[in-house]
């Protein structure tokens, strides 16, 4: 067999929308990508939501928004990809990196904690894998922290406090405490890349919670100028009669989505609940087979939380990168495609260069070596899980 790592699980359904769009007349953004806009909101239980052209716009757009620059600090972990740290270098702030929990995904809070000083603007916590971030406690910190935090404009001021903006690429979907990731954190980014649960092959989208004292139309229009080069009309608007002239409110940035990228996300959102419940089952079946296995699991489910199941993440107990590494050779000469979740940052050159030593997150490092990722998406058959199954055990 062939098993790829993250086919895109593109049905009729996706095909026939798109078809719709290009033969509309209407292919950039116009009423698809508002009506994806409304039904993200839905699903979320947000008030609002925007679809920009990626994750990293989402997040780049909201520190943009809220005045985030120079001198600023923005916090995040060092157990992630490039995108959750990146933003902040867009906008001119500096990047604190903190480690990751022993054994765990999750960012240590309690180095969170101490990594707050009066420049820390903005903190980034990732959902990895899905896997929605212990929330509570970030804002346990955050409102004991609050003495410290120096807002520069009004809408950081309706904040009074460090601003929790989730890297949730991952975790469209996944639930805490009987709530939905997209309205736990102030603001949260999701990803559509092709590799994710729900796909526009390109494309993200950000929603936020409602905050006493912040206008969410307002909110809403800030953000579609940073989005479309400031200008205060988009092309859907100025199709109205003798509507054509529009202002340049500031030079702003071009990343907004697309109707044939919406027309993909909205027959992807009528599909989503199979294809989370499918995700479901192959975990379960990956579960049981490597359950007495030398490794360790994420847990997806629990009994107040249920990831995504973006990824099924295993690590090689007592193993290291060399070995991890042969497996993975293994594996691909055997037909199936792994991955890596995640390098850590401070072992990539551009993160080298901003003076960040892997030395200093030992956690993150350890989770590292010996993590292998294994297919997990909604094209996968039942004979080719067994395929994976049979060939992880017979490599490890």
């Amino acid at each position: 067999m062939k098993i790829p790592f993250s086919p895109p699980d593109i049905s009729e359904k996706e095909i026939d929308g798109v078809a719709d769009t290009l033969r509309s007349g209407w292919i950039t953004t116009g009423p698809k990508t508002k009506e994806f806009e409304k039904r993200i909101a839905l699903y979320c239980g947000t008030e609002k939501a925007v679809c920009l052209n990626s994750a990293t716009a989402c997040m780049e757009m909201i520190l943009r928004v809220l005045g985030v620059g120079e001198g600023d600090e923005v916090i995040t972990c060092a157990y992630t990809y490039t995108a959750s740290a990146s933003v902040a270098c867009h906008v001119g702030a500096k990047v604190v990196l903190v480690d990751c929990q022993k054994d765990s995904v999750e960012m240590d809070y309690d180095a969170l904690e101490k990594a707050i000083t009066e420049k820390t603007k903005v903190i980034v916590p990732v959902d990895l894998a899905g896997i929605v971030c212990d929330y509570d406690r970030i804002f346990e910190i955050v409102e004991k922290k609050k003495a410290l935090f120096r807002p520069s404009n009004d809408l950081q001021r309706a904040y009074g406090r460090c601003i929790v903006m989730c890297d949730a690429a991952h975790a469209m979907g996944a639930v805490r405490k009987g709530v939905r990731c997209g309205a736990i954190a102030d603001f949260t980014s999701f990803s559509f890349h092709a590799v994710k649960n729900l796909t526009t092959a390109e494309g993200g989208a950000l929603t936020w919670r409602n905050v006493e004292g912040v206008d969410n139309d307002e909110l809403y229009r800030q953000f579609m100028l940073w989005s479309l080069h400031g200008q205060s009309k988009d092309a859907l608007a100025k199709t109205g009669l003798g509507a054509w002239e529009y202002d340049i409110v500031y030079p702003g940035y071009k990343c907004n989505m697309t109707d044939i990228m919406a027309a993909v996300g909205l027959a992807q959102l009528d599909r989503y609940e199979g294809i989370l419940s499918r995700r479901k089952e192959i975990i379960r079946k990956y579960d049981e087979a490597f359950k007495d296995l030398p490794v360790t699991l994420l847990k997806h489910y629990g009994e107040d939380f249920a990831a995504s199941g973006h990824l099924y993440m295993v690590r090689l107990d007592g193993k290291d990168a060399e070995y991890r590494n042969s497996v993975i050779t293994k594996m691909a000469e055997q037909g199936v495609a792994t991955n890596v979740h995640y390098k850590p940052l401070p072992m990539m050159t551009a993160y080298k260069n901003l003076g960040f030593d892997i030395k200093d997150y030992p956690n993150a490092y350890r989770m590292f070596e010996n993590e292998i990722t294994l297919p997990l998406h909604t094209c996968l058959t039942d004979d080719e899980v067994n395929y994976v199954i049979d060939t992880f055990t017979k490599c490890i």
